[in-house]
């Protein structure tokens, strides 16, 4: 078990994180989410010994993690840590890059290890590439089939899918992460995008004002957000009458008391968003087509399922 105790940190002067708390079991998924500049990336180099914490402790099971002040060479072989900088050999092959701290006293094995990894992060063809030949995304993914191969026990993720086309996101997404629940591997992921982490986190981390503002599980979170920050990490949503109120809750119907004007409609696939006023206030709601600007509309609103 990871174990996050009162963790304070500064760039000299400046506070970056807060009284920081928190704990992770063997195996479990946990994101960190938060505006930019909120300390995700921070949080993830003390977690890998990179940074030395000005108070707090930091365990996994009965390890201390300890920064550059305590160790001549960061990090440690029990965590692996895939920053936004992916440290590749760029001269060397995919393949060599993936399999390059295996062991070479049973080749065979390392073959098929490397041919494993390769499958898990969709690289199959680029086994011979040489790395500088690479898009970024296609290094991303070099740089995470490398973490994962001697499989360590917790797996920290600084934005692991930021460089990665939409169309290989996907698929790639839900290879890496079953691969590690499949393994029992921890993994503690920072992420801006609730793509990357809303499907696969046991629990979410909310940074902001240098503080954990919220800890719980993602369906928690979504469905009883305590702020406009948490909720706009879900997706579009509105305050009205001091409530949050998410745009799938609001609802065009023939009849209302709730009365507003379209403003703009913009197209999303599989449905419109569309911007009205109401009492003089900007809403947003979904539709299913689109509506015509200036049209009086009504509207109710759905309470949040529970």
């Amino acid at each position: 078990m990871l174990q996050v105790i009162n963790i304070l940190f500064s760039y000299e002067k400046t506070p970056v994180l807060k009284d920081i708390s928190f704990s992770v079991e063997a195996g479990e998924h946990v994101s960190i989410i938060g505006e930019s500049g909120s300390g995700k990336s921070t949080l993830l180099k003390l977690l890998y010994g990179e940074l030395d914490a000005n108070e707090g402790q930091l365990f996994w099971k009965n390890t201390e993690i300890l920064g550059p002040k305590h160790n001549l060479v960061v990090g440690y072989d029990f965590m692996k840590y895939v920053s936004q900088e992916f440290d590749l050999m760029p001269f060397i092959s995919v393949a060599e890059n993936i399999g390059k701290h295996l062991s070479n006293f049973y080749p065979d094995e390392k073959q098929l290890r490397i041919k494993e990894l390769l499958e898990v992060v969709e690289l199959n063809d680029f086994a011979p590439t040489k790395v500088k030949l690479l898009s970024g995304g296609q290094k991303q993914r070099v740089a995470l089939a490398r973490a994962i191969a001697k499989e360590p026990e917790i797996l920290l993720l600084d934005e692991p899918f930021s460089h990665i086309d939409n169309f290989k996101k996907q698929s790639l997404r839900r290879n890496l992460f079953n691969y590690l629940k499949e393994r029992n591997i921890a993994c503690i992921v920072a992420s801006h995008d609730k793509e990357d982490v809303l499907s696969y986190s046991d629990k979410m981390i909310v940074l902001n004002n240098h503080k954990i503002e919220a800890i719980n599980t993602p369906e928690h979170l979504f469905k009883q957000p305590k702020t406009p920050l948490i909720a706009s990490f879900f997706g579009e949503f509105n305050v009205i009458d001091n409530t949050i109120v998410y745009a799938h809750q609001v609802q065009l119907v023939e009849k209302s008391n709730i009365k507003a004007t379209v403003k703009k409609c913009y197209f999303k696939g599989t449905f419109f968003l569309i911007e009205a006023e109401l009492n003089g206030d900007l809403i947003l709601f979904k539709h299913h087509k689109e509506v015509e600007k200036n049209k009086k509309v009504c509207l109710i609103i759905e309470p949040q399922q529970s």
